[in-house]
């Protein structure tokens, strides 16, 4: 007869259901404990963002970065967070002063200048001191913005002794864009108070300003007269007019044009007027040698 036995259960194992919820309460309990403990000590704080490119962070509008924190900016009365966000500004009217904004004390005849951080003084009045006193404005004359005098004489006037005397135009002149003084008119030029009629020589005409004179083609200034460009055989004008070049295979020596001789392993040069050696040839006094190697 074969007996059988009856495993009993041992009271120390326990079940397995029972060891899985024992593992996963202590994951539960040490899990923050290890990610505390290995968090990244740039890890970005409160009121913060990561950055728009690269890595890291940046504080929100409205704070500034101190170590590792974003910090409230605190913006004083009558002024306002500027432009980055993280600093402030007085409002236009205000100026920094200690820290706060100080109210700018424009003086009587005055306004605030663009900016809105001084003031100047209005048209026709001038700084003295912090006050805007009025500028007396001489006969033929016309107040300006503060800078310099203060006022300007009128077109035919120029200023004289803090006054405004009136331009004396000679015969034959005009004033000129200024209006405070004058110009020769086309065929004079000015010798000191008057103006003289341009003497133009025989093959010469009147410059393009009107003043002066300038030599016709195939003629040279010497002195106040134009005289003929000689050309000598084997040239021709310059692209000027007033002096002459040789024709290619000649250059020039003094005041004539020689022809000259192109040695074995050389060819004319671009300009007509010298010769270059041949690739694989350096010159070599009035020859052309062949490179070495």
């Amino acid at each position: 007869m074969i007996t059988v036995k009856t495993l009993e259960k041992d009271p120390r194992r326990r079940p397995i259901s029972s060891c899985w919820w024992l593992a996963f309460s202590l994951f539960l309990f040490v899990a923050p404990a290890v990610a505390t403990a290995e968090a990244d000590p740039t890890e970005a704080p409160m009121n913060s963002h990561a950055q728009r490119y690269g890595d890291g962070w940046e504080c929100d509008w409205g704070y500034w970065k101190a170590d590792q924190f974003c910090v409230t900016v605190r913006v004083p009365p009558n002024a306002h967070l500027d432009s980055s966000g993280d600093r402030w500004e007085c409002s236009r009217g205000y100026r920094e002063a200690n820290g706060a904004c100080a109210v700018i004390e424009v003086p009587l005849n005055a306004f605030l200048k663009t900016g809105g951080r001084d003031w100047e003084c209005a048209r026709s009045y001038a700084q003295v001191d912090q006050a805007c006193v009025a500028i007396e404005v001489p006969e033929n004359a016309y107040p300006v913005d503060s800078y310099g005098s203060g006022w300007q004489c009128d077109r035919g006037y120029k200023a004289a002794n803090g006054a405004c005397a009136a331009v004396v135009v000679p015969p034959n002149a005009f004033l000129d864009y200024s209006g405070r003084d004058w110009k020769c008119g086309r065929g004079f030029h000015r010798a000191d108070e008057s103006c003289v009629a341009v003497a133009v020589p025989s093959n010469g005409y009147l410059d393009a300003a009107g003043n002066g004179f300038d030599c016709k083609r195939g003629f040279r200034l010497s002195g106040s007269s134009c005289v003929a460009v000689e050309v000598p055989e084997h040239g021709f004008l310059a692209s000027s007019g007033r002096d002459w070049e040789c024709e290619r295979s000649y250059r020039r020596s003094s005041r004539v044009c020689e022809l000259f001789t192109i040695p074995a392993n050389a060819h004319l040069g671009y300009s007509g007027n010298d010769w270059i050696c041949n690739p694989g040839y350096r010159r070599q006094g009035g020859s052309c040698a062949q490179h070495e190697g």
